[in-house]
């Protein structure tokens, strides 16, 4: 089976087609000639999720899904929540957001947080949502290279290690994306 993955994020590309099973085949927006930024103008995880799904859906006329993910903190009331990838600016840069959080959290104790991750699917002509959510908490400095994004400073529950220091097959077991993405794989194991 093939489906259309409503991103350009290579790196999410990667991690997702990672968890997914063989069977099925994950095409980009390049991969569908879809170039343009398709605008994330909600104020919620789940809006621009279900944004980008049916841009691709209406536009293009593939079934799809979409994803949208956001770090949240206890101690800056959510933030950086929707904003998560633009936190530093509208330039998306990684490290700026990293360095901006950090800063922000100086000399705060409750360094709790969590990642959540939303899918939204269009099939035959319907659409579902799966979520998934990894608590945590923000450590005091970056470590590890692995992954991307906020890896380096989240730290998921029960685990002495960031995101960024785990094999990528740990953490394709227990990251917010692959329990959104284990709902998604199970959502078409159930329609066989």
């Amino acid at each position: 089976m093939q489906l259309v993955f409503a991103s350009n994020n290579k790196n999410k590309i990667k991690e997702i087609q990672q968890i997914l099973p063989l069977s099925i085949t994950i095409l980009s927006l390049e991969d569908i000639g879809c170039h343009e930024e398709i605008p994330e103008t909600s104020d919620t995880i789940e809006g621009n999720a279900i944004l980008k799904a049916n841009y691709v859906t209406q536009k293009y006329g593939y079934d799809c899904f979409a994803d949208d993910t956001g770090l949240e903190v206890d101690e800056l009331n959510g933030e950086p929540g929707v904003y998560s990838a633009r936190y530093a600016g509208e330039q998306r840069n990684s490290e700026d957001n990293l360095n901006k959080l950090l800063a922000a959290l100086i000399g705060k104790t409750n360094r709790k947080a969590h990642f959540t991750t939303v899918i939204a699917l269009n099939t035959s002509g319907k659409q579902y949502l799966f979520t998934g959510i990894a608590p945590g908490r923000i450590t005091m400095e970056k470590s590890g290279h692995e992954g991307f994004g906020y890896d380096p400073i989240f730290q998921p529950e029960g685990y002495q290690e960031t995101f960024a220091q785990m094999a990528s097959d740990l953490k394709n077991k227990i990251s917010h994306r692959a329990i959104a993405t284990q709902q998604l794989i199970s959502f078409f194991e159930n329609q066989k």
